[in-house]
């Protein structure tokens, strides 16, 4: 055997395990191509009457997904340098500066801020008490519309389904229409129908399943935010109520002093 013999010997044998692997690497590929297909197929035997509308929900739960990470955050409801900026301005009763840091600003305790200072300057006779109801109305309202905001996600994940169901409805409906037209062998051969109806209502619970997922998680960071904004804002309002009381006293030695002179 020369050397030439045992060089191409050892170049097979090399090349054998590497050609087993492109091999396997094509069966796989081919494998995952099928798997989609066959998704693909399914999809498409439920019917464009009612895989259109699930597909439609279905883009909408994930811009809701996608929008509710970017917004549902501590940043967007109430933030400390929020907090520290009205601390501040509140110590020095700038409040007039504090209403245009709360009109810059875009955060739910921004708003409730606005709400209470510009109900409390446009009327000045007003007593503390009435000014409280103003934040505590307009802190429910906010507190509303994060609630409400996250609510089409719960929508969603109960229509979905509903949705699927009527597919699947309809498509029994059919198949015993054809057992009852048909006779003998020819009702195995509505198993195939059947299956076809029942992709409506497995594409419906896709999507349900996971936006009922997120609306639980978007649901309890709402709640923490709300109770985080709540202690924020009886934080500003002690500080207003301390401040008043200290206008008060003030006043009240002034006119002591000017009575006595």
């Amino acid at each position: 055997m020369n050397y030439r013999t045992i060089y191409l010997l050892s170049a097979f044998l090399s090349a054998g395990p590497l050609m087993a692997q492109e091999s396997e690497d094509t069966a796989a590929l081919e494998n995952m191509t099928t798997t989609a297909e066959t998704i693909l197929d399914y999809m498409l035997k439920g019917g464009p009457f009612l895989m259109i509308p699930l597909a439609a929900l279905s883009f909408i739960a994930v811009i809701l997904i996608i929008f509710y990470l970017f917004t549902i955050r501590q940043g967007a409801i109430v933030s400390d340098r929020f907090m520290n900026a009205a601390d501040a301005l509140i110590r020095k009763q700038d409040y007039l500066g504090l209403i245009a840091v709360c009109n810059r600003e875009n955060e739910c305790i921004a708003r409730i801020v606005y709400k209470t200072l510009d109900f409390a300057t446009k009327n000045p006779t007003a007593s503390f008490d009435e000014v409280r109801e103003v934040t505590e109305a307009e802190g429910t309202r906010q507190a509303s519309q994060l609630n409400n905001r996250i609510s089409y996600l719960n929508d969603i994940s109960r229509v979905a389904p509903m949705v699927g169901l009527f597919g699947t409805v309809i498509g029994m409906i059919a198949a015993f229409e054809g057992i009852g037209k048909s006779s003998g062998v020819q009702h195995m051969e509505l198993a195939p129908g059947v299956a076809q109806a029942l992709v409506t209502t497995a594409a419906g619970l896709v999507i349900s399943i996971p936006s009922l997922v997120f609306y639980s998680i978007f649901r309890g960071k709402v709640q923490r935010l709300i109770a985080e904004m709540e202690a924020a804002m009886t934080h500003i309002m002690a500080l207003l109520a301390a401040q008043n009381k200290r206008a008060n006293y003030r006043g009240s030695a002034r006119r002591e002093s000017s009575d006595s002179e």
